[in-house]
């Protein structure tokens, strides 16, 4: 099958240069859990690269009861391979590999194991392995995104120093320049006599035309745009004056954009910031091509482009004739390009300044980031040493505890738990007593207690022994239908992060399966 065919609904989503992305993507999982299963399936409907699967387990009674992808003949082989096999059944274009060690022993002595990859997802492995992991992979700039799932709570976080995003898909990206119109289109819009025009010409004139019609007159007789509510209701009324027939749709358009075309065109507050800063300033070998193309644009609205970024080039559609559309058209879409090919000598120029063959950047990549311009996004990340050792937000979790709703205490278990199971290499599990004929709730919230004493937060909290039952209850299982939501939660993310594309989480997300709730938050 045609990939354009077999993979028309998510090309609509994020378009080739997405799929590409994906296409070219080496993703690792640890672990074939049934989380991490359901995150791989996600991912290879839509057609990563590759996939390797990670795990020296083998599979048991629990794996096929909770895992889609395993069945009852799998008991007793190697978990890697048979996950493995069943996820490649799904894509015949993604390739699935699989390596039967125990993760902790490559992350303590083949590291560079990890450096292949686009991209590695960790299921089920533990604090002190996944902090060396994600040293690992935070030096490569490699993503790394830990799930977990326990009971009916589901946990994800991305970890990465720096994500970029050129194509975030903002709802509205037009951009008319109608308080500031560049002389093509001036000359277009005083070229038409609306007076002179026949009443179905009259009714067909696209709204941008009548707009920059009015805001021209009204700006020869005040000398400036309409600023205040009462001027732009004024300038309203002109407007509606200037129908011939109460049921003109086009001139109905031009009312509805008054107030977006008395605003003023200039670069946001947040774009201002990526271009100050040091990133875009110290441009380097090392750097990337969003910084490159960043530096170029900032450039370019210093000079060429009189303090306004690069036309995005896209007309809105609009009631209007054929041809005074397409002519319209034809000028944004002009005006886009040069500005394009300004930027694209700039960005060559950049190139020839580093020791970079032109080639690093293509014009596609070069156009694309000038239509999105303005809505560019950089996001930094704190890392997990930051989180875990160096700068753990303990005023702000010890807030958020307060609060019995708040989905913080579903994070506080989730490290808890990785504490417990190092300690006792085992899950804490309600069916299972102490030397003293008690249930394991005792112990775990002995190793909560310790965890929120280490980050100084007070302990005694009402509703914290509900949320350690429920825990206990669990006993470290993986709930199929909590795997397979987290798994569609964790695998959205992570095509954010492969595509550059939509704006992914930052940097923690949890999921309460009870109430059927989710929190992110800034950990």
């Amino acid at each position: 099958m045609d990939k354009s065919q077999k993979y028309d609904r998510q090309l609509r989503l994020w378009q080739a240069n997405g799929q590409v992305a994906l296409e070219s993507s080496k993703v690792c999982l640890i672990n074939g859990t049934a989380t991490g299963c359901e995150i791989l399936k996600n991912l290879v409907l839509p057609g990563i690269g590759s996939f390797t699967v990670l795990d020296n387990k083998l599979v048991d009674g629990t794996d096929v009861g909770n895992n889609f992808f395993l069945d009852l003949d799998s008991i007793g082989s190697p978990r890697a391979e048979r996950v493995a096999v069943f996820l490649q059944e799904l894509n015949e274009d993604v390739k699935g590999f699989h390596m039967a060690e125990n993760p902790i022993n490559v992350i303590n002595n083949r590291p560079e194991y990890f450096l292949q990859f686009s991209l590695v997802i960790s299921t089920e492995l533990h604090e002190k392995p996944l902090l060396k992991l994600s040293e690992i992979l935070w030096k490569a700039k490699i993503p790394l995104v830990v799930v977990r799932t326990v009971g009916f709570t589901g946990y994800v976080r991305l970890v990465l120093p720096e994500h970029e995003i050129i194509e975030t898909h903002p709802e509205n990206i037009n951009d008319l320049r109608l308080d500031v119109p560049f002389p093509a289109l001036s000359k277009y819009a005083q070229s038409i006599d609306l007076d002179a025009l026949d009443n179905m010409d009259h009714a067909h004139i696209p709204y941008v035309v009548i707009l920059l019609k009015y805001l021209e007159q009204w700006r020869n007789y005040h000398g400036h745009l309409p600023i205040t509510s009462a001027e732009k209701n004024t300038f309203k009324q002109t407007i509606i004056n200037g129908k011939r027939t109460p049921d003109q749709e086009n001139f109905d358009e031009a009312l509805a954009g008054v107030w977006k075309a008395c605003s003023v065109t200039k670069v946001s507050s947040s774009v201002e910031e990526i271009f100050k800063d040091p990133a875009c300033e110290n441009i380097t070998a090392e750097s990337s091509s969003f910084w490159i193309n960043t530096r170029a644009v900032r450039d370019f609205v210093a000079n060429e482009g009189h303090g306004l970024l690069p036309l995005a080039g896209a007309l809105p559609d609009m009631k209007a004739d054929t041809t005074s559309y397409v002519s319209l058209q034809n000028i944004y879409r002009k005006k886009a390009l040069e500005d394009v090919a300004s930027v694209r000598a700039r960005v060559d120029d950049i190139l020839t300044l580093i020791g970079r063959p032109r080639n690093f950047i293509s014009d596609q990549e070069v156009e694309t980031f000038c239509k999105n311009a303005a809505f560019i996004q950089v996001i930094r990340y704190r890392s997990l040493q930051e989180e875990y050792i160096n700068n753990p937000k303990r005023t702000e979790i010890g807030q958020w505890l307060r609060d019995p709703d708040d989905n913080i205490v579903h994070y506080v278990l989730i490290r808890a738990i990785d504490r417990f199971y190092e300690a006792h290499q085992r899950y804490p599990d309600a069916a299972t007593l102490d030397d003293e004929g008690e249930s394991e709730f005792h112990l775990f919230k002995k190793t909560v207690t310790a965890f929120l004493n280490e980050l100084g937060i007070n302990t005694s909290l009402p509703h914290l022994d509900d949320f350690i039952h429920e825990i206990c209850r669990a006993g470290g299982s993986e709930q199929p239908n909590i795997a397979a939501l987290v798994g569609g939660i964790a695998s959205q993310e992570i095509i954010k992060l492969i595509t550059s594309q939509y704006i992914p989480i930052n940097n923690t997300c949890i999921f309460a399966g009870i109430k059927s709730t989710s929190s992110t938050y800034i950990l």
